[in-house]
């Protein structure tokens, strides 16, 4: 999910670009060569939306309807707030006439015994009874079907040592260097990475962390978990430390995830390549699969203490990475379970809608340029009558990866071992292999290369499936094509998937480009935001997305910031639907260095939660700050603003003034 995965000036840990250089080599089409195909033949565009070759692959489809509603004068915005104004500074902001809450930072008791948090003398122990670093994506699992009374579920994707350590960053002759990790912090990495489980309940109008609630739980980079599915006891999964391959050791790297219609709680392995660092024994069988991951990149130190992060010590330890991990919240003592059914890539998330005929159906995106969207379906059916029933439906299904046509079809490609090109002369053992080695399984398919695919979020309302995709500035001009219109894309887009009939367990459908982000007022930018949207309300490189429960679409984004767009990341609604269609205002602002993560709405839709990461990190291009940021030299000191504590990632509840739905 994370551009911002460097300690940038300091050795790092989340790596530079964590999306990469990209490494997927094969020959298959790129989106934005399937867009630039499918618009060059058609004489729509005329006069103004000709300025640019870029303004040429707006989706016609998208504009015609647009322009229709508007002159039938139809409904306006779904969306009623005063929208913020865009901009930098060392504090969040929230639109008028609502309050901004700070609910849980880095540090808070999760658990009973937890200290209260000291920076100065952080331990494992303590990390692993508190909230963890760099929340990023946040679920709501109702209590008793309440929207004011349940467990909240967050992700902690990374560390940023040079914003957590004190002492770590020292400045020598003149330039600032970042010194190595003890074990002792390693281990505190270690226990701040995973997820958070957590009671809260709102009152008086304000939302409220239950410090002894009963499910509370944290779920660190040691935790203990179980393989499951198809991958599961597969010789390319054992260890020295486990023969069986079926015992993992802990989750990493959580980006995005889900909350399952069964109540369970999702947790999606990204970046997982940047832990390990060694080398591969002279001619093992993983070099090729590593390879296309991009394992190893040595960002984090922790094989310096662990041998498991060790490629030459334990060299099958990265295929137990990148996997959907499931954790039933409802048991703390449960052991959290990496469902290989659904593939091995860097996962943003995995977001679930119920089909017409029962099935579960997960949307997926890799997140690093020139990969690709996938959707899994359940083999078995809901069961809204009988939780157990359902809790081990993502053992059983059908993986499959997405191809976007020039002529505004899809299909998605089953990934089944034996079908295709997926046999024994491909390289393709078993069905093992098709998910151990996921990317290349769609590389051999032939799906469409894309602009690193982040959220993938169904809408149960209009029956659509909204792909964001947050930028590629490596993408050439010989690569665009339909679904990935610009070269150099540095602003991302987002494309709308209508499933045929309706129906999400669909193998075909049809695709429009919703927006391209950026400027719109720059004319080689291409941006298609509506002629309604503000100097405020446009927005570069979407990342996470959340449909509320009236259908409608919020958009957060990672990497606008002063050098690039002259504004923070934020939350953005953006209209979906009538005249109003690519309509976009700014409804929150994180500060300075941060990433806007989450978001998610309780229920009743009286309620947002947000989540706002590494904040701080950065502040050279900020004229408030002007140089680089680290513990003792802070680009903001959010959300504490006190002298004694540094930045803290945090997730904040916002709800209207006086009570009501959001933005209604």
């Amino acid at each position: 999910m994370n551009e911002h995965t460097s300690r940038k000036i300091f050795p790092t840990t989340q790596l530079e670009d964590a999306d990469g250089d990209g490494h997927n080599t094969s020959v298959n089409p790129t989106m934005g060569e399937i867009i630039g195909k499918r618009f060059s033949r058609r004489n729509f565009l005329q006069g103004s939306l000709a300025v640019s070759a870029i303004a040429a692959t707006v989706s016609p489809v998208a504009l015609m309807s647009a322009d229709e509603a508007r002159a039938q004068n139809r409904s306006g915005s779904a969306f009623r707030f005063t929208e913020v104004e865009a901009g930098v500074d060392a504090d969040h902001h929230v639109a008028d006439g609502y309050n901004a809450d700070i609910l849980l930072r880095w540090g808070d008791a999760v658990l009973p015994g937890a200290p209260k948090f000291d920076p100065t003398k952080q331990t494992a122990d303590a990390q692993s009874k508190q909230f963890g670093y760099n929340n990023d994506y946040v679920g709501y699992i109702p209590l008793e079907g309440s929207s004011e009374h349940g467990l909240l579920v967050v992700n902690h994707e990374y560390t940023n040592p040079h914003l957590m350590f004190p002492g770590l960053v020292k400045v020598v002759d003149g330039k600032i260097q970042q010194g190595a990790l003890s074990k002792e912090q390693v281990d505190v990495e270690m226990a701040a990475h995973g997820g958070t489980i957590v009671e809260i309940r709102k009152a008086g109008g304000k939302w409220q962390v239950v410090t002894d609630g009963k499910y509370n739980r944290r779920i660190t980079a040691n935790t203990p978990m179980e393989i499951t599915g198809p991958a599961a006891g597969n010789d390319r999964l054992k260890t020295n430390v486990d023969p069986t391959g079926m015992r993992a050791i802990g989750t990493i790297n959580n980006c995005a995830g889900g909350v399952t219609p069964w109540g369970t709680y999702i947790m999606a392995e990204e970046n997982f390549h940047g832990y390990f660092s060694g080398k591969l024994p002279e001619g093992h069988r993983e070099a090729a699969n590593y390879k296309r991951y991009g394992v190893p990149e040595g960002g984090y130190e922790w094989a310096n203490f662990y041998d498991r992060y060790d490629l030459a010590k334990e060299p099958n330890e990265p295929n137990r990475f990148g996997w959907i991990v499931e954790v039933d919240v409802m048991d703390p003592a449960s052991t959290p379970k990496k469902r290989t059914a659904l593939g091995r890539t860097k996962h943003e998330g995995a977001e679930s809608i119920v089909a017409k005929n029962g099935k579960v159906v997960f949307y997926l995106g890799d997140d690093e340029r020139f990969d690709y969207v996938y959707k899994f379906v359940t083999e078995g059916t809901f069961n809204p009558n009988d939780r157990a029933a359902n809790m081990n439906l993502l053992d059983k299904g059908t993986l499959y990866v997405a191809k976007f046509n020039e002529d505004g079809t899809m299909q998605w490609l089953p990934m089944i071992h034996g079908q295709g090109q997926l046999t024994a002369a491909n390289g393709f053992n078993s069905q093992a292999d098709v998910l151990i080695e996921c990317r290349r399984a769609g590389d051999v398919l032939g799906a469409t290369k894309m602009d690193r695919p982040e959220d993938v979020q169904p809408n149960g309302v209009n029956g659509k499936v909204y792909v964001m995709l947050t930028n590629n500035t490596r993408r050439k001009a010989d690569q665009i094509n339909a679904a990935n219109p610009r070269a150099e894309n540095a602003f991302g887009h987002i494309i709308e998937i209508a499933e045929n009939d309706g129906d999400f367990t669909a193998t075909s459908g049809k695709w429009e480009v919703l927006l391209k982000c950026g400027d719109p007022s720059v004319a080689a930018v291409g941006a298609t935001f509506s002629t309604e949207t503000t100097k405020n309300g446009w927005f570069g490189m979407p990342d996470n997305c959340a449909v509320d429960s009236a259908g409608r679409l919020w958009v957060s984004t990672d990497g606008n910031n002063n050098k690039a767009t002259g504004r923070t990341d934020g939350l953005w609604a953006v209209d979906t639907e009538g005249e109003a269609r690519a309509t976009s205002k700014l409804f929150f602002r994180v500060p300075v260095g941060a990433e806007m993560c989450g978001p998610l709405f309780t229920p009743d839709d009286q309620t947002a939660f947000v989540a706002v990461q590494h904040p701080a990190d950065g502040g050279e291009d900020w004229p408030g700050h002007g140089r680089p940021s680290y513990y003792e030299d802070l680009s903001t000191r959010w959300p504490d603003f006190k002298p004694d504590m540094p930045v803290r990632p945090a997730v904040v509840a916002i709800t209207k003034v006086g009570g009501g739905k959001i933005a209604v």
